[in-house]
């Protein structure tokens, strides 16, 4: 497991109201499933983790409960990421953590299909 970075619980209320720590980490076993759906994309984009959780540009509702789909576009080389992340809450079995579960660069396709279907939480555009 390894610390990624940290969020601003604030921020993320609109997700769930009972957040328990402020501390996101990953797992190797996150980090393969990535590599392995999308080779490349964590090498590529873990440098902007921090980055994402603090200054994403869209957030929006995802199908989980607890758990986000983070939105931002990387002015350095233009990539639009897409960083899933699972909220740990009071009602999780304590001794967890925030969690990435996934990371990779999207479309302005897949963009659209998901403003016009999911819930924009928060919106920084």
């Amino acid at each position: 497991m390894r610390l990624v970075g940290k969020i601003d619980r604030e921020k993320f209320k609109a997700v769930s109201e009972h957040i328990t720590t402020d501390e996101v980490v990953i797992t190797d076993e996150r980090i393969a499933h990535i590599e392995q759906r999308h080779p490349g994309a964590y090498e590529r984009f873990s440098p902007y983790i921090q980055e994402i959780l603090s200054a994403y540009d869209i957030m929006l509702e995802d199908k989980h409960p607890h758990t986000a789909l983070l939105i931002k576009k990387l002015e350095k080389d233009g990539a639009q990421i897409e960083l899933v992340l699972r909220l740990h809450t009071l009602r999780d079995e304590t001794g967890y953590k925030n969690s990435v579960l996934s990371l990779w660069e999207i479309s302005d396709r897949r963009l659209g299909k998901y403003l016009r279907n999911r819930r924009i939480l928060d919106s920084r555009l």
